[in-house]
């Protein structure tokens, strides 16, 4: 029986340390394939804020095309010139709902306020996790709360 997949990726997370890591985009076509030879991709979800921009709309048409649900969240500048678009809340929920259905949960994000909710599902519903991430930019406190830890590196670039 093949393993069942359920992935989570945080945009914002991915693109800015891809990016300032190593100067070029996350490629999601082929971290979709590398994922599906590993089972089942039963839920793909990609976090990001809607800009209401030409290029931002065409990767998100990309990621749907892929075979991710993409969720929108309203891109918010602040007077002080600070944005929000914050989706761990929504990550977590997500996360946790999934957790019931699945043997994996994969996590796109180096962010580590996911420390604890990756540790709360494991124990919890016994779920293998897995953090795609730039070493560099990934907390440490994610990576000591996966079960495996897979590095983004050239092969998962464009």
């Amino acid at each position: 029986m093949p393993t069942k997949i359920a992935v989570f990726v945080d945009v914002q997370n991915i693109y800015y340390t891809t990016r300032d890591a190593y100067k070029k985009q996350f490629n999601y076509r082929t971290f979709w394939q590398h994922l599906s030879a590993q089972g089942d991709i039963m839920i793909a979800n990609a976090y990001a804020t809607e800009r209401h921009d030409t290029q931002q709309q065409k990767f998100q048409a990309a990621l749907k095309h892929i075979g991710f649900n993409v969720k929108l969240k309203p891109f918010i500048q602040r007077s002080d010139g600070s944005a929000k678009g914050d989706w761990d809340v929504g990550i977590t929920i997500d996360v946790l709902d999934a957790a019931e259905q699945v043997d994996r949960v994969v996590l796109l994000s180096g962010d580590g306020d996911f420390d604890l909710l990756l540790k709360t599902v494991k124990n919890k519903h016994g779920v293998d996790t897995h953090v795609y991430g730039v070493p560099s930019l990934t907390a440490n406190s994610l990576v000591n709360a996966c079960d495996t830890f897979v590095e983004i590196d050239k092969s998962l670039l464009q």
